[in-house]
């Protein structure tokens, strides 16, 4: 069997395969816009307002808020993933320039936006007005330690008075109703999933066949809770202001939320 999760950093090679994208291509494009235009109307961010998405993937959530107006900097890990949201927004750009489009979002401004390759645990070479961490992407580092100097370069980047959004799972909700396994099937692939809590981790096993080759990738995120942010908010001098439990920013119940969104201030 063939396992390409070889990297020190199992992250560092799953989210570099096209496999990985193949599997969750069935996100929520809509839900995610109107989460973009909710969060930042709450924050009352001004209409120049400079945002870093941090670990960004593909950078949906960084075109959105760039369809809002905003100037936007989206930064990962992953060089396939940027260079996906590079080419993603030439094409969005000329698909525009040729076509009249109907959504209800501004046309991509590809003046205020870029992105960019970036290990998160370093502080970014500029400051923000607000940095966003999306859709669970924390907690896959090897070295705890990792998740502490990631929110204190996160607070590098932010402006005096700045705000910081970390979207992240409700653990204790997600534990709850951990699923053992299920089978999904993506473009003629079925991927077989196992899940598991163990040792202060969700694990996620991800098997398939593909061109007659077996893969074999594990996806790890540490059950960090509210009170683990709590604490790397406090080592990091950041005040914790708004706590969400979903995506309409309705109050977190630690027993039933689905997210854990907190909005923290500089």
């Amino acid at each position: 069997m063939s396992n390409l999760n070889t990297s020190d950093q199992w992250f560092a090679s799953w989210f570099d395969t096209p496999y990985y994208h193949i599997l969750y291509r069935d996100r929520d494009d809509a839900e995610a816009g109107a989460f973009m235009k909710r969060l930042s109307q709450r924050l009352k961010l001004d209409e120049n307002a400079h945002i870093m998405d941090l670990a960004c993937g593909r950078g949906r959530h960084s075109m959105y808020l760039n369809q809002l107006g905003y100037r936007v900097t989206g930064v990962d890990l992953s060089d396939s993933s940027i260079a996906f949201a590079k080419a993603e927004l030439r094409k969005t750009a000329l698909i525009e320039s040729t076509h009249e489009e109907s959504s209800s979002l501004a046309p991509i401004d590809t003046s205020k936006i870029e992105f960019h390759v970036h290990n998160m645990t370093l502080a970014y070479d500029q400051v923000f007005d607000a940095v966003f961490n999306l859709f669970t992407s924390f907690g896959y580092f090897n070295d705890a330690e990792d998740n502490l100097k990631t929110i204190k370069a996160i607070r590098q980047n932010l402006k005096p008075g700045g705000y910081g959004v970390i979207d992240f799972m409700n653990v204790h909700q997600v534990i709850k109703n951990l699923v053992p396994q299920n089978s999904k099937t993506e473009e003629g692939i079925t991927f077989h999933n196992t899940r598991r809590f163990e040792n202060g981790f969700i694990y996620k096993d991800i098997k398939f066949r593909d061109n007659d080759h077996d893969y074999h990738f594990t996806e790890r995120v540490s059950a960090l809770t509210l009170e683990d942010f709590q604490s790397y908010f406090a080592a990091a001098g950041l005040d914790l202001v708004d706590v969400y439990g979903n995506y309409q920013l309705e109050d977190f119940d630690q027993q039933t939320s689905e997210r854990l969104i907190m909005i923290f201030r500089n």
